[in-house]
C-alpha cells in the first residue's frame, strides 16, 4: 500500500455516514488519489465519478471494492483488464473464487479487511 497512490473505489457512496465514504475520505486526506466508481453519481469527494473501471482514463494501483461478495467477480475481471496491481475487498467482502482469479492474473489480493484500519496500523507501527 505504501507504493500505491491511485485507488479506484468501486461502490463509493456520496453519503458521509457510509463506510465507503469514510474510508475514501480518510485515504484522500492521507494523500492518496481517490477515483470514485459509481454509475449513479457524477462526483464524490470533489472527484469525478466513473460508471466502471474501464472508463477511467488513467492507471489504477488498487481497486478497493465496497460491493456485496457476490458482485465481486466482474469487478475483478475489470481490474485484471485495466492492469491494476491489486484488488482490496473491504470488511465483510469475501469471494474466494474471485480472489483466486485475481491472484492467477498476478494481482495482489486483500480480502475482508478495512483499508483505513490497515493504513492506520501501518502508520502507527502496531496493531491498533
Amino acid at each position: 500500500m505504501n507504493s500505491s497512490r491511485t485507488i479506484a473505489v468501486v461502490g463509493l457512496s456520496s453519503k458521509p455516514d457510509q463506510p465507503s465514504y469514510r474510508v475514501a475520505s480518510y485515504l484522500k486526506e492521507q494523500g492518496y488519489k481517490m477515483i470514485p466508481v459509481n454509475p449513479a453519481e457524477k462526483e464524490i469527494l470533489g472527484e469525478r465519478c466513473y460508471p466502471d473501471l474501464t472508463s477511467i482514463p488513467e492507471s489504477i494501483d488498487v481497486v478497493d471494492i465496497f460491493r456485496r461478495s457476490e458482485k465481486v467477480p466482474p469487478i475483478v475481471e475489470e481490474a485484471i483488464r485495466i492492469g491494476a496491481n491489486a484488488v482490496w475487498m473491504q470488511e465483510g467482502v469475501i469471494n474466494e473464487e474471485a480472489a483466486a482469479r485475481a491472484r492467477k492474473a498476478g494481482l495482489m489480493v486483500v480480502m475482508d479487511k478495512c483499508m483505513r484500519k490497515e493504513h492506520r496500523k501501518l502508520r502507527s507501527g502496531g496493531d491498533k
